[in-house]
C-alpha cells in the first residue's frame, strides 16, 4: 500500500537561532503585507476597471483584501508581544500570503490579471530568513495554489490544456526565486556572523591589550602624528610623580620626552634615550617604536624605570660597602687616636713655630679622618630606619634654631616657607642628618646675608617637595653629574661624603634627593611621592 511521506515541520518551542535581525526582517515584511492589502482594498473601491482588480468577483476581492489587512494587523501585534516560534509564525504568514493572493487572483480573473507574480515577493522575503527546506515547502505551496487555480478554469470553463504552461513557468519561477534568494541570504548571514565574530574577537583583543598595558611595569604612551597622547597606563602617573593628563599634548607630560620624540621622528635622535624626569626626579629609559598604524605615523613610547635597578644595585653595593667600611673605620680609629694623643703630648712638651705648625697639621688631618670615619659609620647605619610622621614646619624651625646656634650664624640668614599642614614620613634622626649636610654645603657657598638660604615646602598633587635654596653662584653644569658620588668634593677640607650620605638616607626612607639647575644659586630638592 502506497503511503505519502509525512511532513514534519521544525517548529521548536523557541527559535534560538533566530537573531534580532530576523525578527526585524519579519516585522518589516509584515508592513509590506499590510500595505499591499490596503492598496488592493482602496484600489478596488476607487477605480477597479482601470486596475482590473476584482473584475470577476468584486465582493470576494473586497472581503479577501479586508481579511488580508486584518490578519496583517494581527501578525504585527503578535510580533510585538510574542517573539517565539519563529518558524511557526513565518510559515503562518507565508501560507496567509499564498491563500490571500490566490483568492485575489481568482477574483480578478486568474493569471491574466497579473497577480500571479505577487507570491514571488512573499517567497523571496521568506527565503531570506527561512532555514533548511522550508523555503522549498513554501515554493511548493505557491505552485500548488496557482496550478489549482488554473485547473479550476480548465475544468469549469473548458480552457485549453495549453493554458497550464504559464502557471507551470510561474511555478518554476517560484522555486528558482526561493532557492537563489535563500542561497544569497545564507551567504549574507554567514558574512554577518563572521563580521560579528571578528568584531567580538577584536573587542576581546583590545580588552586584553588594555589590561596588559595597564599592568606592565613600564610607562606606556601612544602618541599620534600631532603629538597628542591617545592612550596611556597607570604606571605613567607613578613615573611622572603627578596625575597624568587625559588626551593632551605630550609636552604636558614631559618637555624632555617631547623633545627626544620630536628629534627621533625627524631622524636626528636615537630610538632609545636615558633621561631624568624633572618633576619626579626618576631616571627612565625612553624607547620609541613605530606603532604601524596609519603608515607608522603613530608612535609607542615605552618608559622603563631605571631607578629601581639602580636602587637594587645600590643596595647590594652598600651592603658590601657597609661591612667593609665598618671594619676599616674601626681599624682607622685606633691609630687615629694614637696620632691625636701623640700630637697633644708633643704640643705640651715642644716649643717653636715650626713644631706648632706641624702639630696643627696633625690635629687638622686627624679631625678630617675622624669626620670621614663618622660619615662612613653613618652610611653603614642607613638601614636602621624608624619611620614616623613629621610636621615639617615645626621640625624645620627647630632644626634652624639648633643649626644657627651651633654654627654661630644669625637666625635672619634663614627663611622658612613651609605650610602648617605639611607632613611627611621619615626617620627623624635621618632627616636631621640630611638637612645638616645640605645646610652645611649651602652655607659654605652662599653670600652669608639676611635671607641667603630659603627652605620652601611645596605640596603638589601626589607628592611633597622640600627645597633648600641658597643665593650663591650655583654648581657648574659639568660638575652636577658628580654631585652625589662618594668622595667627590670641591672643598679642600671636605670628605666628599656629605651629599652622598644625604641622598642614601633619603633613599632609605623612600624619598629622593636631587639638584635642580636654576641658573643662579643652588636648589636641592627632597621629594616624597604619595603612597599609591
Amino acid at each position: 500500500m502506497f503511503r505519502l511521506p509525512v511532513l514534519r515541520f521544525p517548529f521548536p518551542p523557541s527559535y534560538r537561532d533566530a537573531t534580532e535581525s530576523f525578527w526585524e526582517s519579519l516585522r518589516y515584511f509584515n508592513f509590506y503585507r499590510a500595505a499591499v492589502a490596503a492598496v488592493f482594498l482602496v484600489g478596488e473601491r476607487f477605480d477597479p476597471e482601470m486596475l482590473n482588480l476584482g473584475s470577476r468577483d468584486p465582493r470576494m476581492f473586497v472581503y479577501t483584501s479586508a481579511a488580508y489587512l486584518a490578519l496583517a494587523v494581527v501578525f504585527h501585534l503578535l510580533l510585538r508581544r510574542w517573539r517565539a516560534y519563529f518558524n511557526a509564525q513565518l510559515t503562518l504568514q507565508v501560507i496567509t500570503d499564498i491563500v490571500a493572493l490566490t483568492l485575489l487572483m481568482h477574483a480578478s480573473g486568474g493569471l491574466r490579471s497579473g497577480l500571479g507574480v505577487m507570491p514571488l515577493v512573499s517567497l523571496a522575503g521568506a527565503a531570506l530568513v527561512s532555514r533548511g527546506t522550508l523555503m522549498l515547502f513554501y515554493a511548493a505551496l505557491a505552485s500548488i495554489a496557482v496550478l489549482l487555480e488554473q485547473a479550476y478554469w480548465v475544468l469549469m470553463f473548458d480552457a485549453a490544456i495549453a493554458t497550464f504552461l504559464p502557471p507551470g513557468l510561474l511555478s518554476i519561477g517560484y522555486f528558482a526565486t526561493a532557492l537563489i534568494t535563500n542561497r544569497l541570504a545564507q551567504r549574507l548571514i554567514m558574512n554577518e556572523r563572521l563580521a560579528r565574530q571578528r568584531g567580538e574577537d577584536l573587542a576581546n583583543q583590545l580588552r586584553i591589550n588594555q589590561l596588559v598595558i595597564q599592568d606592565v611595569q613600564d610607562g606606556v604612551l601612544v602618541v599620534d602624528p600631532n603629538g597628542l597622547v591617545r592612550q596611556q597606563n597607570r604606571q605613567l602617573t607613578v613615573l611622572l610623580g603627578r596625575p597624568a593628563p587625559e588626551l593632551d599634548q605630550i609636552e604636558q607630560y614631559s618637555t624632555e620626552l617631547a623633545g627626544q620624540l620630536e628629534a627621533w621622528r625627524a631622524g636626528n635622535g636615537p630610538s632609545s634615550v636615558t633621561l631624568r624626569l624633572s618633576e619626579s626626579g626618576r631616571l627612565v629609559r625612553a624607547r620609541f617604536v613605530a606603532a604601524g598604524v596609519a603608515g607608522g605615523s603613530f608612535t609607542l613610547v615605552l618608559l622603563e624605570d631605571l631607578s629601581k635597578f639602580q636602587e637594587q644595585a645600590q643596595q647590594l653595593k652598600l651592603a658590601a660597602l657597609g661591612r667593609l667600611t665598618a671594619g676599616i673605620a674601626h681599624e682607622i680609629r685606633n691609630p687615629l687616636s694614637a696620632i691625636t694623643h701623640a700630637g697633644d703630648l708633643l704640643q705640651e712638651e715642644s716649643q717653636g713655630s715650626g713644631r706648632d705648625r706641624l702639630l696643627s697639621i696633625i690635629r687638622d688631618n686627624a679631625k678630617r679622618l675622624d669626620r670621614m670615619v663618622h660619615d662612613v659609620l653613618e652610611l653603614s647605619r642607613r638601614d636602621r630606619v624608624q619611620i614616623e610622621k613629621i610636621r615639617l614646619r615645626s621640625f624645620i624651625s627647630g632644626f634652624i634654631d639648633d643649626y644657627a646656634q651651633n654654627e654661630g650664624i644669625a637666625r635672619s640668614a634663614f627663611v622658612i616657607e613651609v605650610p602648617e599642614d605639611a607632613t611627611v614620613e621619615f626617620d627623624r634622626v635621618h632627616l636631621n642628618q640630611v638637612l645638616w649636610n645640605l645646610m652645611h654645603n649651602s652655607w659654605r657657598h652662599c653670600r652669608h646675608q639676611t635671607g641667603s638660604i630659603v627652605l620652601r615646602v611645596l605640596s603638589r598633587p601626589g607628592r611633597v617637595e622640600l627645597h633648600l635654596i641658597d643665593d650663591g653662584e650655583g654648581i657648574a653644569k659639568q660638575l652636577q653629574a658628580q654631585l652625589f658620588e662618594p668622595f667627590f668634593t670641591t672643598f679642600s677640607g671636605g670628605t666628599g661624603l656629605g651629599l652622598y650620605i644625604a641622598r642614601e638616607l633619603c633613599a632609605a626612607n623612600g624619598a629622593g634627593l636631587d639638584y635642580l639647575d636654576r641658573g643662579t644659586g643652588a636648589d636641592f630638592r627632597i621629594l616624597w611621592q604619595a603612597v599609591q
